[in-house]
């Protein structure tokens, strides 16, 4: 979460808020699914799904013996435990809380725990009864039951993230805090709609009520109407954009009267673009402390990388070899002038490199810009065009495919970029770069990124420095081949590529 400077002495509840009429505030729409009621339906769907699916896997293994032996009465029984069994330890693990519904990784991560609970379950009761269970139900079936129920949960966050765009499966949310930091909260809960928070309401400190209740078409409220007003609202949540020393009497008074209402109280640490791993709660004789990892820029996980880079983009050219020989063919006779484009970018601490493409303008590119600069869309240093009249009618095609990018393979297989990683930069943007975004050069740039599967070309240009800001900060392997999983969506629904 975003919080301004300024939030963290707000005073929150210390200032009495001064009283005013409160604005009519609509009732709830009609159709409107509670959030107990659609996270209670879709936990039942989930529970079916998994049942259904640990009943598939026990029976492919009963009836997959070797050389047609029957099963053994411990093997049956086993299978037709794991039907209930597989749900229930799916509950018990977390993964059916709405916490991990629609977004983040903790899902994925409870499916897998549970997976290996299962396989020490049936591996301890297998020992200790002296049952005689097939290996296959431990060595084929469990493993088999974790990866469908992932690709199960990956169909149905994807369902959940379709209606919560819609408005539908969402939960009701009062943003509190000063003016600045409320504004740019509710701006990126709008546009991260997937998270599944509609804020219906604000409550700021006295000096910002007049000025927010003239810029939002919301109910807006004191500090001490926080209550009140959800209650009003419908809202089952509350989120804190302050948790400063100030604000400690007022967040400790505020979860007192929440207590029983059902009502969830959350609240932003203060720190921007800090990712959950990062984020440890530490005891220090008593008082819990936020611990905040550094990131780690090298080490054997970027020796993971590295090699797992080099030998994907290998792998990818000698596949693709058919394909790169005919774009290349199509570039050179669709226009005069090479296949190739190269230029210039800054890589990992800045140092320059050629980047490869295949060409999608005519050649003399470059001198025709002064004559179209007008037409610039960008609001940063890159010049963005949406109908450039330097891209040949095969370049456009390329690029709405991404496919001008695959040279850039060369450049992971040499070393001077990445699979994922920040966008690479020209050595004009860099000329520009402050302190903060000059962090984009402390990795490798990527083939793919959080800018390519978050709209590439659409995004405004400050989005694009924080997206990338991001995966410096918080980058994992389990990130990167999440964000190479989303690429190839990003790029068929050829959103923000022109």
């Amino acid at each position: 979460m975003l919080v301004d400077k300024d939030v963290v002495d707000c005073g929150l509840g210390l200032i009495p808020a001064p009283r005013r009429a409160p604005a009519p505030v609509p009732e709830p729409p009609l159709e409107r699914v509670t959030t107990a009621g659609w996270v209670r339906t879709y936990a039942r769907g989930l529970a079916v799904v998994e049942a259904l699916t640990a009943a598939a896997v026990g029976a492919g293994v009963v009836l997959t013996r070797p050389e047609g032996l029957p099963p053994t009465p411990s093997l049956f029984w086993a299978a037709v435990a794991l039907v209930p069994a597989w749900p229930v330890l799916l509950w018990a693990c977390g993964a059916h809380a709405e916490r991990v519904f629609g977004t983040g990784s903790d899902e994925y991560r409870t499916v897998g725990r549970a997976g290996l609970l299962l396989l020490a379950i049936a591996g301890f009761v297998s020992y200790a009864a002296g049952l005689d269970l097939s290996r296959a139900l431990v060595v084929v079936g469990v493993p088999a039951l974790t990866v469908a129920t992932l690709l199960w949960r990956y169909a149905a966050r994807c369902h959940l993230r379709r209606l919560r765009a819609r408005g539908r499966c969402t939960k009701r949310v009062v943003v509190v805090g000063r003016g600045g930091a409320v504004l740019e909260l509710a701006d990126r809960l709008r546009r991260e709609n997937y998270a599944g928070l509609d804020v219906v309401g604000f409550c700021v400190t006295p000096g910002d009520l007049d000025r927010i209740g003239g810029q939002v078409d919301v109910p807006v409220g004191g500090l001490d109407d926080v209550v009140e007003l959800a209650a009003r609202l419908g809202a089952d949540t509350i989120a804190v954009t302050s948790a400063s020393e100030t604000a400690a009497q007022y967040l400790r008074q505020l979860s007192w009267h929440l207590e029983g209402t059902g009502v969830e109280l959350l609240v932003a640490p203060g720190l921007i673009e800090v990712a959950g791993p990062r984020l440890h709660i530490r005891p220090f004789e008593g008082l819990p402390l936020l611990s905040v990892e550094q990131p780690r820029f090298e080490g054997w996980q970027r020796m993971v990388k590295g090699a797992f880079d080099r030998c994907a983009a290998a792998l990818a050219l000698l596949a693709l070899a058919p394909v790169l020989a005919g774009i290349a063919l199509a570039v050179r006779l669709s226009s005069s002038g090479p296949a190739l484009y190269r230029q210039e970018r800054i890589g990992i601490n800045g140092r320059a490199f050629t980047m490869l493409k295949f060409r999608s303008m005519v050649v003399d590119a470059d001198q025709r810009l002064e004559a179209i600069q007008a037409g610039n869309i960008s609001d940063g240093p890159l010049f963005k065009m949406r109908e450039d009249p330097r891209v040949t009618p095969v370049g456009r095609w390329l690029r709405r495919l991404s496919l001008d990018e695959l040279p850039q393979l060369l450049n992971v297989l040499g070393g001077s970029m990445a699979l994922v990683g920040p966008r690479p930069p020209l050595p004009g943007e860099v000329a520009r770069y402050d302190s903060s975004v000059s962090r984009r050069l402390l990795v490798k740039p990527g083939l793919t990124g959080l800018w390519q599967i978050s709209g590439r070309s659409d995004l405004p240009w400050e989005e694009a420095v924080r997206l990338d800001l991001r995966y410096v900060e918080n980058w994992s392997l389990a990130t990167d081949f999440l964000i190479l999983w989303k690429t190839g969506r990003a790029v068929l629904s050829r959103s923000g590529a022109y």
